[in-house]
């Protein structure tokens, strides 16, 4: 059912021009790290070796069988043009039901080809304007999505992707041990690759969910737009006055009791996914990476010294917001473990009704006595 939500019909105009997205975020991305072709080909070269060392560490520690082989996705080692292009590629899989019902409720068969065409330059831009931002930020990411886009030649399970040069800029600023940094990070994004082979089922329930959302969201356009103008207005002046928001301005949008509720679910099931991943980065001993205690301290020190510019556009796009999914998650995961131990958390990826709720993330024993654990 979700899949065929996705076929759009040849014709149907577009409000966001995603390819006009993705040569602007190429167009606009910081350049990365001074490398020869050399150096590329070697820090290329080992990022895969270590991607692929990493997954029998994932399986021993998560005791899932889904890492025994994974074969259904690909693992890509890519440079900040490169992801910008795969994340429009995701974002048009995940939208794409929402902007067309935006698109029959707003204008019907009436939109000219130029309006589209206008429409779709304007956001593309922003769009790739805000890509060209996180392209320099984002060290991996394993994305489910894009195998479900029209043509895509993605395998089933989805690709991998590990940023080259946002990597080997993290480890140099860190002044960590290359090849135990990289480790670490594989072993993060490779976790992400494993739950969704673990679970089938999950691509499917997240693309219902985010569907749900962004439909509601973009179904209630002009509500939408007053309410950025009023929270723009709103942490650009906590922001002049030192008082940076918590949550993300984004989340300052909500106000519909089914956005929330819908925008709490989303939290609670990324919150799982980052913190499960954490834990198992976290998990390797000295015996795997050496440095691991060093590379954990030094990267969680980094985010103090963010210029004020940095902490607005995080604050918007909401990646604090994100970055606290990490420690909440993984509290969760690590109570859950500590009672049930790795075989009782597993029951999570049974099927979706086993998925915590965000108060359950806040408090692992509710979702203990919710399983009978």
């Amino acid at each position: 059912m979700v899949t065929s939500a996705r076929d759009s019909s040849a014709g149907t105009p577009s409000l966001i021009n995603w390819d006009l997205a993705a040569s602007t975020a190429a167009r606009l991305a910081p350049p990365g790290p001074a490398l020869s072709a050399g150096e590329i080909g070697k820090a290329v070269e080992n990022l895969r070796f270590n991607a692929d060392v990493s997954v029998p560490h994932v399986h021993d520690i998560t005791g899932l069988d889904a890492a025994r082989d994974l074969r259904d996705s690909h693992v890509l080692v890519v440079d900040r043009a490169s992801w910008s292009k795969a994340n429009t590629q995701s974002f048009s899989v995940m939208l794409q039901p929402a902007l067309q019902k935006m698109l029959e409720h707003r204008h019907g068969s009436s939109m000219s080809p130029a309006a589209a065409n206008a429409s779709g330059a304007i956001t593309g831009s922003q769009l790739g304007a805000i890509l060209a931002f996180l392209s320099s930020k984002v060290l991996g990411q394993y994305d489910p999505f894009a195998a479900m886009a029209p043509g895509s030649i993605v395998p089933p399970g989805g690709r991998l992707l590990l940023v080259a040069p946002n990597i080997i800029s993290v480890e140099r600023e860190l002044n960590v041990h290359p090849d135990d940094f990289r480790l670490w990070v594989c072993l993060h994004e490779q976790t992400h690759r494993v739950q969704f082979a673990a679970a089938p089922w999950l691509r499917h329930h997240m693309l219902e969910e985010i569907e749900k959302l962004s439909t509601h969201l973009l179904g209630n356009m002009d509500s939408l737009v007053e309410r950025a103008s009023a929270v723009a207005k709103s942490l650009k002046d906590r922001t002049a006055s030192g008082n940076v928001p918590g949550r993300g301005a984004i989340l300052d949008l909500l106000q519909d009791p089914e956005e929330k509720a819908a925008i709490s679910h989303i939290t609670a099931v990324m919150s799982l996914l980052e913190g499960h991943a954490n834990v198992v980065m976290d998990a390797v001993d000295s015996s795997i990476v050496p440095s691991v205690k060093t590379i954990r301290q030094r990267f969680n020190d980094r985010g103090k010294d963010r210029g004020i510019i940095e902490k607005f556009i995080r604050n918007i796009l909401g990646l604090d917001a994100k970055m606290r999914q990490y420690t909440d998650g993984a509290k969760f995961v690590r109570g859950v473990v500590d009672v049930a131990g790795m075989d009782g958390f597993n029951k999570v990826w049974d099927h979706a009704g086993n998925l915590p709720t965000e108060e359950e993330i806040h408090d692992s024993k509710l979702w203990l006595e919710r399983m009978g654990l």
